[in-house]
């Protein structure tokens, strides 16, 4: 018998995403397009009146009801400073809702395209909005969401995968060695720096930025955590040292506008994008039996991706001995 953990979203048809947007007294038409995404479901709905909400059903399983209002709340905390965060949409007070066990959230339909980072003036600007958005995190915590550390993202998805022997036995022993020696690293390099943790995005790639011309807007909370400021900001880099630490400048030419940065988070770079990469195998390891995902990641899972993942690992191992990045 296939249970919900294996195949959740199995009974999500859509009659039943049909019926759930009703029982909130919406009325749809019937509209309904499937949006890109695997971690939860994501629906444009049309509605009876005229326009478009977006539904996005979560994983069963993954958050507490706790954990997911708490990010709602971080939302429309943000939304009140007028950060340009698009937050669930209230009904009769209430931003989260449940039917025929699963639960879901509505948001209105924006717009946009990924941001071009490659231009000084857009990494300013995100710069400017990543830092009011730590201003923010920074005046209350998380009671229910997860901290970003090398024990929960990095060793627990290493952990699981070796575990549920994912991995060929042939290059088992070597796999573990090369990722238990990339997390030994970040683990190193975190206690070194001690850096304080607020409430941040958690995965700010360019996927979750959205441009509508003069102005960015940013979705999904989904992951977001007590964590470092530089988790945010990263992921905005990309290229050797100097390149990155050209479009950094940049960044922190906005951010600082409204958020002090604690240049020592500078050496966090490499560990955090070792743990990324860990975190990635996790969660597809864990996901692999949702049947949406062999059908979108069908590379997942062979002898030869974890035989490159091995060599990845390596590699990041020697990038986290590079220098600190040097500002100038």
């Amino acid at each position: 018998m296939v249970t919900q953990q294996q195949a959740p979203y199995q009974q999500l048809t859509p009659e039943l995403i049909l019926s759930a947007i009703e029982s909130v007294e919406l009325h749809p038409s019937g509209g309904l397009l499937a949006l890109n995404s695997y971690e939860n479901r994501v629906y444009q709905i049309e509605l009876s009146e005229g326009g478009f909400i977006i539904a996005k059903f979560y994983r069963p399983g993954r958050w507490t009801d706790a954990a997911i209002l708490e990010e709602h709340q971080f939302a429309f905390e943000l939304q009140k400073q007028d950060i340009p965060i698009i937050p669930p949409i209230m009904r009769e007070g209430y931003s989260l809702f449940e039917y025929e066990g699963f639960r879901f959230s509505l948001y209105p339909r924006r717009g946009g395209r990924w941001p071009e980072l490659s231009d000084p003036d857009i990494l300013q600007q995100l710069g400017r909005m990543i830092g009011r958005i730590h201003a923010i995190g920074r005046t209350a915590r998380f009671e229910h969401r997860k901290t970003l550390s090398v024990a929960t993202f990095g060793q627990a998805s290493l952990d699981y995968i070796l575990e549920n022997e994912f991995v060929p036995a042939e290059i088992q022993h070597n796999f573990s060695l090369a990722a238990q020696s990339l997390l030994d690293q970040a683990q190193i390099t975190m206690e070194a720096v001690q850096p304080y943790m607020i409430r941040i995005h958690g995965d700010f790639h360019p996927g979750n930025i959205l441009s509508t011309g003069d102005e960015f807007h940013f979705v999904d909370l989904d992951d977001c955590v007590m964590g470092p400021a530089m988790q945010d900001l990263w992921m905005l880099l990309s290229g050797e040292q100097y390149e990155m630490a050209a479009q950094f400048n940049h960044v922190l030419e906005g951010y600082e506008m409204f958020c002090e940065f604690d240049r020592s988070e500078l050496a966090l770079i490499e560990a955090l994008r070792a743990l990324r990469l860990v975190y990635y195998c996790g969660w597809l390891a864990r996901r692999w039996d949702d049947p949406a995902f062999p059908q979108h990641f069908p590379w997942f899972n062979t002898p030869r991706y974890w035989e490159e993942q091995m060599i990845t690992f390596r590699e990041q191992l020697e990038r986290c001995h590079l220098p600190v990045l040097d500002l100038g």
